[in-house]
């Protein structure tokens, strides 16, 4: 994590101009430094977070429903959820280097697991929010076709758009004749920053585990272990 904000390095690092710094070192602020940085002057980023989250699906979806007019609506939603969930952000932040900028408190510094990944892609989005303010839908949706948009060959060939739950309950029912149910086994953290444990279940047997940084993501997760462990 770098000390200090160096607007130059970033936009090279993301290969974008930048007009107004704060707005793109509000969204490398997580919560947790202002608790431990009283007078720091600007807020964290989850406002810009929102806002990015908003700006990156409108822009994915434009983009697949131009270039897939023969695809449902079923089909669209899978795809553009495998581009702008939090695993596929974290990855694409990863590459660009986000980590070693973001500004966090010293306990999520030292947190290097699954809340890390949760920053990083969050960051992403806030990221497009401050870019979509900075210069407008334009710029946002270059960045967008060039770090995100790129993947979709990726997500294709990998079939990455298929939803690990939908199939886990399919083979469910076509394998045992039983609807796979979900439970939450274990949850602890502070509201912002939650983490989430569930199993999925077949009948009484507890077939895997997931966590997450929400009910979802860890049922999502359990689904994926499930059909691994079952060879499914």
């Amino acid at each position: 994590m770098k000390t200090g904000f160096d607007a130059s390095e970033f936009a090279e690092k993301l290969d974008i101009i930048i007009r107004k710094k704060d707005l793109f070192q509000e969204a490398i602020t997580h919560r947790s430094f202002l608790n431990e940085h009283k007078s720091y002057a600007l807020p964290h980023n989850e406002r810009l977070e929102f806002l990015g989250d908003a700006v990156l699906e409108l822009i994915v979806t434009e983009q697949l429903f131009e270039k897939f007019p023969d695809k449902a609506e079923g089909e669209l939603t899978s795809l553009r959820a495998a581009l702008v969930n939090g695993e596929m952000l974290f990855k694409i932040g990863h590459t660009i280097g986000i980590e070693e900028y973001l500004l966090m408190s010293r306990g999520e510094a030292r947190d290097t697991g699954r809340a890390r990944s949760y920053l990083i892609a969050n960051a992403i989005e806030a990221i497009i929010g401050a870019l979509y303010l900075d210069q407008g839908y334009k710029a946002a949706k270059e960045f967008i076709e060039k770090k995100i948009l790129v993947r979709l060959e990726e997500v294709l060939e990998g079939e990455l758009y298929s939803d690990a739950k939908s199939r886990f309950q399919e083979m469910a029912q076509d394998r045992a004749g039983m609807t796979p149910t979900y439970q939450v086994l274990k949850e602890w953290g502070p509201d912002h920053d939650r983490k989430f444990v569930a199993g999925v279940f077949i009948g009484e047997e507890l077939v895997a585990e997931g966590e997450g940084l929400s009910k979802q993501e860890a049922q999502r997760d359990a689904a994926k272990n499930a059909l691994l462990k079952k060879g499914w």
